[in-house]
C-alpha cells in the first residue's frame, strides 16, 4: 500500500526523498511498537531495518524492547535456577 502526504517545500530541501521516506517509516514503526500494536520483529520489518538496528533505535528513543518489571524478571530467573 502506498500513502501520499504533502510536505512543505522548505522541509523537503533538507533531506532527500529516500531519507524522508525512511524516517517516516521508522517513526511510524516505532510508534506502533510503543503502542503495542505490532511486535518488535514486525516493527523492524516495517522500518526496513534488521532487528538489532531497530532495537538500537528503540534504545535511542527510550522505548523499552523488553516489557517486564525488574521483580518479574528476577522471579523468572529464580524459577529457572530452581529447576
Amino acid at each position: 500500500m502506498q500513502i501520499a502526504i504533502d510536505l512543505p517545500n522548505d522541509f523537503v530541501t533538507f533531506q532527500t526523498p529516500t531519507d524522508i521516506r525512511q524516517e517516516i517509516r521508522t517513526v511510524y514503526a516505532l510508534s506502533l511498537f510503543q503502542k503495542e500494536r505490532v511486535t518488535l520483529v514486525k516493527a523492524a520489518e516495517l522500518a526496513g531495518l534488521d532487528l538489532y538496528e531497530f532495537m538500537a533505535i528503540c534504545k535511542a528513543n527510550r522505548v523499552p524492547v523488553i516489557d517486564i518489571s525488574r521483580e518479574d524478571l528476577l522471579d523468572e530467573m529464580h524459577g529457572l535456577l530452581q529447576k
